[in-house]
């Protein structure tokens, strides 16, 4: 069965900090150049607006090997993406260059545990490729 892939609501230039296209399975992959104010508020508009219409079980990966650091308004920024009951629909691999982010993120998957969205941080392309390519069960 063929996916169709759905539009995206809003493309995301590089000027933004982060750009994303559709990946082959219908989810999407997001690539971060940096992290500012700025960015954050794109991309939490971004991952909003896309979880209104999650309606199936999708993979997302996240490239974040630019970045060496996450401020704590991405962590709450990410938290508040997390606890909407969409995020149930959601396997997300991210990939990761640096210790520090790879310590936010597993701060965000334990606060976001109940929550339903599967993540997985990697600092090989190629694993996170795997990881999301396994099938997809209920999350919920």
């Amino acid at each position: 069965m063929e996916i169709q892939a759905k539009p995206l609501k809003y493309v995301p230039a590089p000027e933004d900090g982060f750009t994303a296209q559709r990946r082959p399975d219908g989810g999407m992959l997001v690539v971060f150049e940096r992290i500012s104010r700025e960015t954050l508020k794109k991309w939490r508009e971004f991952a909003l607006a896309h979880l209104e219409e999650s309606d199936r079980l999708t993979t997302n990966l996240y490239d974040l090997r630019q970045i060496q650091d996450l401020p704590e308004d991405a962590v709450r920024y990410a938290l508040e993406v997390n606890s909407d009951p969409s995020v149930r629909n959601i396997r997300l691999a991210v990939v990761v260059s640096s210790e520090r982010v790879r310590q936010a993120l597993l701060e965000i998957d334990a606060l976001s545990a109940g929550y339903g969205v599967e993540m997985g941080i990697f600092t090989d392309m190629t694993q996170a490729e795997a990881w999301l390519d396994r099938p997809l069960t209920l999350l919920a």
